[in-house]
């Protein structure tokens, strides 16, 4: 979700109902934004692709304090503030997708939903870059999950011996 969605349905709704997708955990509805940040991340995949990402970051936090409950013009009005100070050096900020940091076993990175008038806390999943040079079957993979394939290990020593496996030396 880009930013200026999440303002849209923070103009449009009076509370927040936060979810985590895929689950029945529920945001205590006594959170907290600790946070909100910017993230640019510059890095080289492991095809050697240089690759720059910006995002926004939201940090959800859950305190003892059960007595605020942070409504949706409140935190409308944490963004509105934010770009403020950040408009002259940051002025594409509306179009930037969102990440939202939460607590769980730990620091849990998501992406951001809405529908049904509930916030959605999609977790958010690694995965190759570079998949057609590191010889990875595209097919093999969906959207935000790998699933296993099994291989003959035996198998598997032979090809890694090979020049071509492995991005062709270029990476791994």
């Amino acid at each position: 979700m880009k930013l200026s969605h999440l303002k849209t349905q923070l103009a449009n709704n009076t509370t927040l109902d936060f979810w985590i997708k895929n689950t029945n955990i529920q945001l205590p509805t006594h959170f907290h934004i600790t946070e909100m940040g910017i993230v640019q991340k510059h890095f080289i995949d492991c095809g050697g692709t240089i690759r720059q990402d910006n995002r926004i970051t939201f940090q959800l936090w859950v305190a003892d304090d059960i007595s605020h409950q942070l409504s949706a013009k409140k935190a409308l009005k944490i963004i509105e503030i934010t770009e403020k100070n950040w408009q002259n050096q940051f002025p594409n900020l509306a179009e930037w997708e969102i990440e939202v940091e939460y607590q769980t076993e730990t620091i849990g990175k998501y992406t951001l939903e809405f529908e049904n008038n509930i916030f959605w806390l999609v977790p958010t999943q690694t995965a190759c870059l570079a998949q057609d040079q590191c010889g990875i079957n595209t097919q093999e993979t969906t959207n935000q999950t790998t699933q296993k394939i099994k291989k003959d290990l035996a198998t598997l020593t032979t090809t890694l011996k090979t020049e071509t496996a492995c991005c062709g030396g270029k990476c791994c």
